[in-house]
């Protein structure tokens, strides 16, 4: 129970931190990703201290497949409590499903795809303080895109 907390944790404030740097800092999403997935990855890889090895194994895939939900462009999902909980949902899809993609490339951003489009499915109030759905504003925004 301890693990999985620690996580989740670890997924939320991923998924947040890789937005923040990738929006309000302006370093653009691939470059976000990667600069916070290679210091965890680094810190984990020469770590030795007494943290079970469960952590020391999960924690860099959890922070690098989180990441990717923070790499969402701020016109489809701009709220960092919603990025945050696709993050949450990001931990309990790889959590429960890692073995089920044992051997598939792709498991760690198919599991983040599918939590942002789980949190675009949930009702959001829009900046007119309409109540809309999620979906229909990202098919809005590519039927847009399609249009230019």
């Amino acid at each position: 129970m301890y693990n999985l907390l620690i996580l989740v944790a670890v997924s939320f404030i991923s998924a947040i931190a890789t937005f923040f740097v990738n929006e309000r800092l302006k370093q653009g999403p691939v470059r976000s990703s990667a600069m916070l997935s290679l210091i965890v990855a680094v810190y984990y890889h020469y770590y030795t201290g007494s943290m079970d090895s469960y952590l020391v194994k999960n924690i860099p895939l959890v922070f690098i497949g989180a990441s990717f939900i923070g790499m969402v462009s701020s016109r489809l999902l701009s709220n960092y409590l919603l990025i945050g909980t696709a993050g949450i949902i990001f931990c309990l899809i790889f959590l429960h499903t890692s073995k089920f993609f044992n051997g598939y490339g792709g498991a760690l951003g198919t599991s983040a795809c599918i939590s942002v489009l789980a949190v675009l499915s949930i009702p959001i109030v829009n900046k007119n303080k309409k109540l809309t759905n999620g979906l229909i504003q990202l098919r809005k925004i590519l039927f847009k895109i399609g249009r230019r």
